[in-house]
């Protein structure tokens, strides 16, 4: 099949450059924080907004992020509790106050941790409902309620999942009362109306994650930013989804899997990787026209732009490793019904735009699919340079089609690549590039933008000029991952001013 096809979307009609960058990573200026704000993550908050006002000043267009829903223990954006949630530790309290919602004396923190976060939200959800129950607050108690009843078909489950989830003290809803866990309906109303406070809370979170999410996506537009999102294919098992729905997944009488998802060996790890996701029941959502998937997209493309399918790959085969074992070697190859998948999508969407994840083992079959979608896909410029003048992800071999990247969130940083690249695979690099002298990360960034495709994103590390220890996430290790934050003293202030001429060179600056 022909790759020199129209793109799905106008999005990827134009040479374009953006940047990689989790909103977590972001600093943290919250007052309430203090002098601790090291020690906290980003938030939607001022840092939000000055990013965006630095990345416009360079003439970037893109800002892609990785999944913005609430996470386990663990802090992996790619196991969250919901497909349709917002992070509410992503939640600036001082955007609540400015807003007039809630009261700053009534924010009082605690303890500088998470934790004590959490209880200042709460704090904060009190206070608002005090707020909207005034006559200063009916037209937000309209926007409120709007809010709850447009986005009733995931957050009525989610809230309850999450006060269930929390009177069980975390546990997963395997083990909760069968009554709960089988959701048997004359218990759920019973349990309603005995943890209304807590569903409360996480009502006016959402709402706050949405408003603020909302208020910053404007601020972008008017900016000429676009917001690139990124939606895992999986979702977590101990999730809202799966509890509220689970005659979509292989799971058995308790509700464990039967079935998880996770890759064989490849470049990221010699092992595998075990990610413990359950598979869906492709057959039940195919009978019913899959519209778990269009839910899941309404809710997305009312947060980004355009989204990255993570694991792409897994709508045309997925990786089946049996639910007993924890040794990804054990699984095999299944066929997924993603172009069936896929026309629904475009049906209930026509100008969906998606981008494809499409790195690790892919097949002639998962690139057909692919490019019948008119998809594109991803190129990685640290994956270049093994000796094999046909790799995709040398410049030569890239077509416009193509989002280009130096490293992602699961690669090093390219400074670290480079420290720890082998000798020969130097001397190639270094001859690719006509020996230049242009010190790195530079050089690759500026490869990336020389690409003949149309879309560049670079990682903010990259950008910063950041060794290894500066890393987002590193394959098959569960330790000292999505951790990293940056603080402003390490951009240097005439990063702007670096970037925007090499867009200019590149034709990027649109």
């Amino acid at each position: 099949m022909s790759t020199n096809t129209p793109e799905k979307s106008p999005y990827f009609e134009v040479r374009s450059a953006g940047v990689l960058l989790h909103p977590t990573s972001l600093p943290c200026s919250e007052s309430c924080w203090g002098d601790a704000q090291e020690k906290a993550f980003g938030t939607l908050g001022r840092d939000a907004y000055r990013f965006l006002d630095l990345i416009a000043a360079a003439g970037l267009k893109v800002w892609q992020m990785l999944p913005t829903g609430p996470t386990q223990a663990d802090m992996s954006p790619y196991q969250s509790i919901s497909a349709h949630a917002g992070n509410a530790e992503l939640i600036s309290l001082d955007w609540l106050v400015e807003q007039g919602w809630v009261a700053a004396k009534d924010i009082v923190l605690r303890e500088k941790t998470a934790t004590g976060v959490r209880g200042a939200r709460r704090q904060c959800a009190q206070s608002f409902i005090d707020f909207i129950d005034r006559e200063e607050g009916a037209s937000t108690q309209n926007e409120y309620q709007e809010f709850c009843r447009q986005q009733a078909y995931w957050l009525d489950d989610f809230v309850l999942f999450c006060a269930i989830r929390d009177h069980h003290q975390n546990s997963s809803w395997v083990e909760w009362p069968e009554s709960l866990r089988k959701r048997d309906l004359t218990s759920l109303e019973k349990i309603k109306i005995e943890l209304s406070a807590d569903i409360n809370v996480y009502m006016f979170e959402q709402f706050a994650f949405f408003s603020q999410w909302q208020a910053l996506r404007r601020y972008a537009k008017d900016r000429g930013i676009w917001l690139f999102g990124d939606m895992p294919i999986f979702v977590g098992h101990d999730s809202a989804d799966v509890w509220s729905q689970q005659h979509y997944f292989q799971l058995d009488e308790s509700g464990h899997p039967l079935t998880v998802a996770g890759v064989p060996p490849d470049y990221f790890s010699e092992t595998g990787q075990h990610w413990g996701n359950p598979h869906y029941a492709w057959k039940v959502m195919e009978a019913d026209g899959f519209q778990w998937w269009l839910a899941r997209l309404r809710t997305q493309l009312a947060l980004f732009d355009f989204i990255r399918i993570d694991h792409f790959r897994g709508f045309e085969s997925y990786w089946e490793i049996p639910g007993d074992k924890h040794d990804a070697r054990l699984g095999k190859w299944v066929k997924a019904p993603g172009e069936a998948l896929l026309e629904a999508c475009f049906e209930a969407f026509p100008d969906l735009p998606l981008v494809a994840e499409n790195l690790g083992v892919i097949t002639d079959e998962v690139e057909d699919l692919r490019h019948k979608f008119y998809l594109p896909g991803m190129l990685v410029l640290q994956f270049a340079f093994d000796g094999n003048s046909q790799n995709p992800h040398l410049p030569h071999n890239h077509r416009p089609s193509d989002v280009i990247y130096t490293g992602t969130h699961d690669n090093d940083t390219t400074l670290g690549w480079w420290e720890n690249l082998a000798p020969q695979n130097r001397k190639q690099f270094q001859a690719y590039h006509f020996d230049s002298q242009e010190p790195m990360p530079w050089l690759l960034i500026q490869a990336a933008l020389a690409s003949v495709g149309r879309m560049a994103i670079i990682p903010m590390q990259d950008f910063m000029e950041l060794d290894g220890r500066h890393r987002m996430n590193m394959p098959g290790t569960t330790d000292k991952n999505w951790a990293w934050t940056f603080t402003w003293d390490q951009v240097d202030p005439h990063l702007a001013e670096h970037i925007r001429p090499l867009l200019e060179i590149y034709h990027r600056l649109t």
